[in-house]
């Protein structure tokens, strides 16, 4: 693929059925030093082929250093050929680990051929949209020349079929954890445990990552940071079985949430336990996320969490970073927010590299004694449950998601019943002679008394994971909601010059609005209603409510849809302007005596934006050795001539921010105006800038070029350059 093509979806669904992953198994991303612009880095890994950088690496010739840290971000809109384009943004912005989220696993219906699809939640999802997804992946990762890992749910009464199924079709990692089935989907909890035997023993036969959900338990509990002891002993439980069903330590990962969420006292609750955790599991993986139990719909809420959480990251440790983001709170998967989650942990983590060469933990005081208390509290409760006889009479007795820390308790934790819950009943003992001709079984499977003693498959000639051809892939066999009619749908956005904005789908046309009321929060929250209504939006809902005062001031974001469409064949597109190198700009200025007058025009006093074009601190042409005259704020517009001429200056630069009764238009006319009357505007450059100033507003009027937001010191160099090559050297 090209970066500038799109993905061709309909061309990327054909001959799906005869599709093969060319990988098996998780990739960690390379680590190490590394050198890139000016700078040695420490905890990084290689560049991307094609990457979208920071905004502000504009500053730094475009580069974009990654953390050594696997960067995850989640998937969730319900139409896998939209997940597909966003899948395509993410990885550009430095994403490896693509979770496609409630959507599979628990919420799979393929290959479920009795029971229930315990947990759906979602959109059930079939192999043909797991398959959709690899070989696009398969494309990303080429175009972004970094490995990504696909992943998502191994979990419910079918799990040990998805885990056969995300085997067969390349899925890279998995959520698997038997206890979340127990505690909140209520699966009988011996039913849970043997199937998550099986489904881990596929995953390690697959190579696939396994996280687990032990971080629940602080997102369901009253007082989440109270149950960190617990926290501790669930992930003990889940590691040891996973190791002992066969995954290798390091393709297990412990699903690590921060407990507590500010205003809460942030690092003081939750970086004990962070350390805590990775002393006792430092020969397993750990993934880092956010805390959803305190995520609201307010984006900058959500980002200083984020970034809170980055920093525990990088204290400690994390292998795989989440990137949590506000769409639970506002219940919309919106594409950007995605984007610019993953931008956070980016910049946020390589803003911090080698922050541990930097400093070191006191070992004595608060940080230690509360990262003990945590570790004995968690070794109390483990001897406690085993004294009890173990997990199951533990759960029957309501000892977890308790919200009393342990020791103490509030009665208040979940409890299963052992011979309770769905599938209860549906676990039966193996015949002594049992065997079963497949791969990566668990448990006895007699296969001595055949001759075979490593691969039962053989028996058959190989099972579908040594031979794929055997797969049975069913099309969809929905004749009203399929791929193939939500593409027809929406075929004008896609093949045509027909543009619409969208949130979540192709051509959705859904956009958001934010307003400020001067009064209270259920009054504003009516206006903003009406005033989406007004604006001719469908659907209009409030998404984020924020009360700046009582009664002075409400904050409202609202979403709907436009029912209209817009050609680009007849938009009118800016000419971008050739920006020269930094060195041809040199050279030439170097030959030739150049020098501006500057300043804000008429009765402007807006001079910051002035400042940064002019001087050498903000990047400006007193960088390139342009010599420039600043005359100050509020300046007569006859004077910028009158200077001109004075100081022999061959170009005139006015910043125009005011634009009330178009004054910016007016005064750059009577610049261009003033400078014909003075004989002299064959031989000026006229430059204006504002942030309502665009170039063809400002040659309307009379100037050569304008310059708006985004604008910087080379930009107006390169034209200062090339304008005086044209009147000059003609």
């Amino acid at each position: 693929m090209k970066p500038n093509e799109k993905l061709d979806i309909r061309n990327l669904l054909k001959d799906l059925e005869n599709y093969r992953p060319r990988r098996r198994g998780w990739i960690w991303r390379d680590k190490g030093p590394l050198d890139l612009g000016p700078f040695h880095y420490i905890q990084a890994s290689p560049s991307l082929k094609n990457y979208i950088p920071l905004p502000s690496a504009r500053n730094l010739n475009g580069i974009d250093p990654q953390p050594d840290s696997t960067i995850t971000t989640e998937i969730a809109s319900g139409r896998f050929e939209d997940d597909i384009r966003r899948m395509r943004m993410a990885a550009y912005h430095g994403a490896d680990h693509i979770m496609v989220i409630r959507t599979a696993g628990q919420s799979h219906m393929d290959g479920l051929l009795e029971g229930t699809p315990q947990g759906i939640g979602g959109v059930p999802i079939t192999r043909k949209q797991v398959r959709a997804q690899r070989k696009a992946l398969d494309l990303i990762e080429d175009e972004v020349g970094r490995p990504i890992n696909y992943h998502s749910y191994v979990s419910g009464v079918a799990g040990p079929e998805i885990a056969v199924m995300f085997t067969e079709e390349g899925v890279n990692g998995a959520h698997q954890d038997p206890q979340y089935n127990v505690l909140y989907r209520n699966i009988n909890m011996i039913r849970s445990f043997v199937d998550a035997a099986e489904s881990k023993k596929i995953m390690a036969y697959g190579g696939i990552a396994q996280i687990d959900g032990a971080h629940n338990a602080n997102a369901t509990a009253r007082d989440a940071w109270k149950v960190m002891p617990e926290l501790l002993v669930q992930h003990a439980i889940n590691s040891r079985m996973s190791e002992k069903a066969g995954i290798a330590p390091d393709l297990i990962c412990l699903s690590t949430v921060p407990p507590a969420a500010p205003p809460s006292p942030d690092l003081k609750l939750n970086l004990p336990y962070a350390i805590a955790l990775r002393e006792f599991f430092s020969n397993y993986k750990m993934r880092a996320q956010m805390n959803t139990k305190y995520m609201d719909s307010s984006t900058r809420e959500a980002t200083v969490t984020h970034v809170l959480n980055l920093l525990i990251s990088r204290l400690t440790s994390a292998d795989i970073q989440s990137t949590i983001t506000p769409d639970e709170g506002r219940n919309v998967p919106w594409h950007v927010y995605n984007i610019e989650a993953l931008d956070t942990a980016k910049q946020a983590m390589m803003g911090m590299d080698d922050l541990l060469g930097m400093l070191e933990f006191k070992k004595d005081g608060y940080l230690m004694e509360t990262k003990r208390e945590i570790q004995e509290r968690a070794i109390l409760m483990m001897e406690e449950i085993v004294e009890m006889g173990g997990y199951f009479k533990a759960v029957e007795a309501g000892m977890f998601v308790d919200s009393g820390k342990y020791p103490e308790r509030s009665g208040d934790g979940i409890a299963r019943k052992i011979a309770g819950g769905i599938g209860s009943d549906t676990v039966i003992q193996r015949h002594q002679k049992y065997m079963a001709p497949v791969t990566a079984h668990y448990g006895y499977n007699n296969i001595s008394q055949y001759g075979i003693f490593e691969n039962p498959a053989s028996l058959i000639n190989g099972s579908t994971f040594e031979n794929p051809d055997l797969i049975q892939y069913i099309d969809e066999l929905d004749e009203e909601d399929n791929v193939n009619l939500r593409l027809d749908e929406n075929e004008k956005y896609r093949s045509t010059s027909m543009l619409k904005p969208e949130v979540q789908w192709l051509g959705d046309g859904i956009v958001t609005v934010d307003l400020f009321f001067p009064t209270d929060a259920l009054t504003a929250e009516a206006a903003a209603l009406v005033a989406g209504q007004q604006m001719n939006l469908s659907g209009v809902e409030v998404i984020h409510r924020e009360v700046l005062h009582p009664s002075e001031g409400t904050r409202i974001q609202i979403k709907g849809a436009v029912n209209f469409d817009i050609d680009m064949t007849t938009l009118v597109l800016p000419k971008k302007e050739e920006t020269l190198p930094d060195e041809e700009i040199l050279e030439y200025i170097k030959k030739h005596d150049i020098k501006v007058v500057a300043g804000t025009g008429g009765s402007d006093e807006h001079s910051v934006g002035m400042r940064e074009i002019l001087d050498i601190k903000h990047g400006g042409i007193e960088k390139f050795g342009i010599e420039y005259v600043y005359l100050g704020t509020s300046v007569p517009i006859e004077k910028f001539i009158d200077a001109a001429i004075e100081t022999n200056a061959v170009c005139v630069m006015i910043s125009l921010i005011i634009s009330h009764d178009d004054i910016h238009y007016k005064n750059m006319q009577k610049l261009n105006d003033y400078a014909i009357e003075k004989g002299v505007r064959d031989k000026l450059i006229l430059l204006a800038g504002g942030t309502q100033v665009t170039p063809e507003l400002a040659k309307k009027y009379g100037m050569d070029q304008g310059f708006s937001r985004g604008t910087h010191g080379k930009d107006v160099a390169s034209f200062i350059v090339k304008k005086h090559r044209e009147i000059y050297e003609s």
